[in-house]
């Protein structure tokens, strides 16, 4: 830790105080790799009350939120800004949006020495896969000059943000970095095999952050019984990390493109949305079947099955069957309209909402009934409780705590509001 962070850290403002100890998600940040913290002023007002109150119910007292924050003042909430190619987080400041500052993470910066000091350097080589430390070495560079930054998010202690660390992915290069949340510095990355494109990262919510779930977006040959010209035999791989050791705690084999994530509230399960289930290598095949899936991962069967041995060992990491012809109790594919995208979980902790981009639905997943869903009893599409349809391209949900769903349309550039409770009714018939 360096003078100034002792400052801080023993002075009347420290950086965790400046955070605060709770967060929360505001419907304004969805789609946008962002998220929001709450932060406390030197009063020790302006705190969330965790992440089920979200920003918008925050917002109701209008004493202590105003538009504009003066020289000097404390913004109410924090945002993560994914940095995309820049391989960088921007924070940002709301409501003002003032930048506040940038933590280098996937990139080379020469302002703070970031890919240059020896320290840095260490942490960015650190868990390196051996293709990347024989290409290091045979292009005689420090280290992989870029990446391309998606999926900020806070770590969970009991279904609430807590402050300690920040967790995104880096699309280019098949990596999961961690920052710690007290200093702001990056101070953990690893390199994940067996996959192509860490696309979608989430972390377990509950009882805490626990696992740090990474999407394999692109299906490869995985293993020695993919064959490099037979796309049949091609998969992707989900992966969960340690996110208090950062080292690689088991991975599963799926059909289809894997694309977004989340985990519930419960600590039982997590999802993620596929697209090609036709498994073909052009635009228009990808798109070609009217469903496609969302993935269910059985956390505490994945354990089990760990700790019985039933895995293959492949390039180091422990990789389970969880594809659909091996009936495993690890996972469970439950239909959804075409090339589903945005995964995002009701703070309540009762649905799941997987959005249809190339669909104009939602599709909402009942968290309780998945129980009798892998116990047999009931058929995937008996999970499915509402399917709203909202408009061209839905990417995105958020929530605002009071029964109100907030949907990003990327083709009709529009946000819509709609109600949860009324989308069920609807499903079943009933006049809303």
């Amino acid at each position: 830790m360096s003078e100034e962070d002792k400052k801080l850290s023993s002075g009347g403002l420290s950086r965790r105080s400046f955070l605060g100890t709770a967060a929360a998600s505001g419907a304004g940040l969805a789609g946008m790799g962002l998220l929001g913290l709450a932060g406390c002023s030197e009063n020790g007002k302006g705190g969330a009350g965790g992440a089920a109150s979200g920003a918008a119910s925050s917002s109701a007292s209008t004493a202590e939120h105003k538009d504009y924050v003066g020289p000097g003042e404390l913004d109410q909430y924090y945002a993560f800004s994914s940095g995309g190619q820049s391989g960088e987080i921007r924070v940002l400041g709301l409501p003002s949006m003032r930048e506040l500052m940038r933590i280098p993470v996937f990139n080379m910066d020469s302002a703070t020495g970031w890919g240059r000091t020896n320290e840095s350097l260490r942490i960015l080589n650190e868990h390196n896969t051996p293709e990347t430390k024989e290409f290091l070495k045979r292009s005689n560079m420090p280290c992989l000059p870029n990446g391309d930054l998606h999926h900020p998010h806070m770590s969970f202690t009991d279904q609430t943000y807590d402050g300690r660390y920040i967790y995104a992915n880096d699309k280019a290069n098949n990596r999961v970095c961690r920052i710690r949340c007290d200093v702001m510095k990056t101070d953990k990355i690893v390199e994940i095999p067996n996959v192509s494109g860490v696309h979608g990262l989430r972390p377990q919510r509950y009882p805490k952050t626990g696992y740090v779930f990474a999407n394999g977006e692109h299906i490869i040959p995985v293993g020695s019984e993919g064959k490099i010209n037979d796309p049949k035999t091609w998969w992707s791989v989900y992966t969960a990390v340690d996110g208090e050791t950062m080292q690689i705690a088991w991975q599963v084999m799926v059909d289809g493109n894997l694309d977004n994530g989340d985990a519930d509230y419960q600590g039982k399960y997590s999802f993620s949305t596929c697209y090609n289930s036709e498994r073909a290598l052009d635009v228009q095949g990808a798109s070609a079947n009217e469903q496609d899936w969302c993935v269910v991962f059985n956390l505490k069967a994945i354990e089990d099955g760990i700790k019985a041995g039933d895995f293959k060992e492949i390039n180091g990491v422990k990789v389970l069957d969880g594809r659909a012809q091996a009936k495993s109790a690890y996972t469970r594919y439950i239909p959804v309209p075409n090339s589903p995208h945005g995964c995002n979980a009701s703070p309540d902790g009762k649905y799941i909402m997987l959005n249809g981009k190339l669909s104009p639905t939602v599709t909402v997943l009942d968290v309780s009934k998945l129980d009798d869903l892998f116990a047999g009893k009931i058929q995937p599409r008996d999970v499915v409780v509402a399917e709203p349809q909202l408009g061209l391209g839905p990417l995105h949900t958020a929530f605002d705590g009071r029964g109100f769903a907030y949907t990003t349309l990327f083709i009709d550039s529009q946000m819509v509001k709609w109600d949860i409770a009324k989308a069920i009714q609807a499903y079943k018939g009933e006049k809303v």
